[in-house]
């Protein structure tokens, strides 16, 4: 036999494990109380924000924006 044959029989097996449980990817959503609190919030800092934005605040709306955006909501989501 050539160099380019190849012998399979003298390759290791390898086996493939499973990194991640299945059966834990439902349980993963659950949202808490203070998910809750973090995405109410976050919803009323947006909201806040606009309401000052079309009242012609320059400072007020955009802190409150970027505090509901960029703050609160991914808090809301990641805990």
């Amino acid at each position: 036999m050539g160099a380019g044959s190849g012998d399979l029989r003298a390759m290791p097996r390898t086996t493939r494990t499973r990194t991640a449980d299945p059966s834990a990817a439902p349980n993963s959503l659950r949202f808490s109380a203070i998910n809750a609190i973090l995405l109410c919030a976050g919803l009323a800092a947006i909201v806040a924000g606009y309401v000052l934005l079309s009242g012609g605040s320059t400072v007020g709306a955009p802190l409150l924006l970027v505090l509901g955006y960029v703050v609160l909501l991914p808090l809301a989501i990641i805990l």
